[in-house]
């Protein structure tokens, strides 16, 4: 006899978290896969997979198979989410998993059927789909089944995305394929064409964090990067500040605020007037950036709040659907038995 358990799974470009309904959040991993390519085997998955990144031989390649929210590569895709979820099912004899997955807004048919088609090979026996702002305001205690407008904004990794929910629905929306990547590669390109200096992802994902702002909060910082000159080709060392940072996030930052008036632009009048009063919620990996309230309430002139967890939202949706899907029933976009 087999017996289900309910996992909830926040696919994201730079994080996956899964949540299992009874326990919470029991996954938070980069999504990541460390491949040899001799045997074509995973050889590490998740945070140890991103900690060789840059780092391996060439026998072993380490794979981000997600690109902007969605699948691109499938085959390591589907190896990673196995992985999750034998994880997630350890220890549960003769158990397969009923799962709800999120995908961003602005995804293709044949995108959704990958995600579900990987979750399958996985070994789910069936999936739901959702659409990421819904679980994220869900997740995020917003009124989304009440007849009120409630507006979210999710910066992940790979997609920004801007929702106005009311009543189960998403109203007026605008997904964008610029986040967090987005910020890390302007971080690059801004220090290779001012200063000739040549740095990888993670350490423009560690300037990003320690010393970046999306506004001018009084409070710059200044922080010793470590690369490698263009001109000489060897290792040197430079100090960057905050405002620097800042300057190189102008670009991805107003791609974002554009999305986020555009969204508010298509909102009926009468839900305008609910967001006034309630304001725009952040969430996603993207809310954490120091200031990035203040620059959207500066640019809205609207109540700007961050969510309390804000990496946690979309997977803690996952779990309040989980709980009561009657009631988010109108927040399903697919429901398919996987046999």
């Amino acid at each position: 006899m087999l017996f289900y358990k309910d996992i909830g799974i926040d696919l994201g470009t730079a994080n996956t978290v899964v949540y299992m309904a009874g326990k919470g959040i029991i996954i938070r991993e980069p999504s990541v896969v460390a491949v040899n390519t001799h045997t074509a085997n995973a050889k590490y998955v998740g945070r140890t997979a991103k900690e060789v990144i840059g780092r391996t031989p060439g026998s072993i390649v380490a794979v981000q198979p997600m690109k902007d929210g969605v699948i691109a590569n499938f085959e390591k895709a589907t190896i990673m989410l196995q992985e999750f979820i034998r994880k997630a099912l350890k220890g549960s004899l003769f158990t397969r998993a009923r799962v709800v997955i999120c995908t961003p807004l602005g995804v293709t048919p044949l995108e959704r059927r990958a995600v579900k088609e990987a979750a399958e090979q996985a070994g789910a026996k069936r999936v739901i789909i959702v659409e990421e702002p819904m679980a994220a305001a869900i997740g995020a205690g917003l009124p989304t089944t009440e007849p009120a407008g409630c507006m979210i904004l999710d910066i992940g990794g790979g997609t920004s995305e801007a929702a106005v929910i009311s009543m189960g629905g998403i109203v007026a929306s605008k997904s964008i394929r610029c986040a967090g990547r987005a910020m890390d590669e302007a971080i690059i390109q801004h220090l290779k064409h001012k200063f000739n200096l040549l740095i990888g992802e993670r350490t423009a994902e560690e300037i990003k964090l320690e010393i970046g702002s999306a506004f001018d909060v009084g409070s710059d910082g200044a922080m010793e990067i470590k690369g490698r000159n263009l001109l000489t080709g060897l290792p040197e060392n430079i100090n960057i500040t905050s405002a620097e940072v800042r300057e190189a996030l102008n670009e991805p930052l107003a791609r974002i605020v554009d999305a986020v008036k555009y969204t508010l632009e298509q909102t009926p009048p009468e839900l305008a007037a609910d967001i006034i009063d309630q304001g725009i919620t952040l969430c996603g990996g993207g809310a954490l950036l120091k200031g990035i309230d203040r620059l959207f309430a500066h640019e809205t002139g609207l109540p700007v709040f961050v969510s309390q967890y804000p990496l946690d939202c979309v997977a803690e949706g996952t779990g309040k659907i989980l709980a009561d899907m009657n009631k988010y029933s109108d927040a399903l976009t697919e429901d398919v038995e996987c046999y």
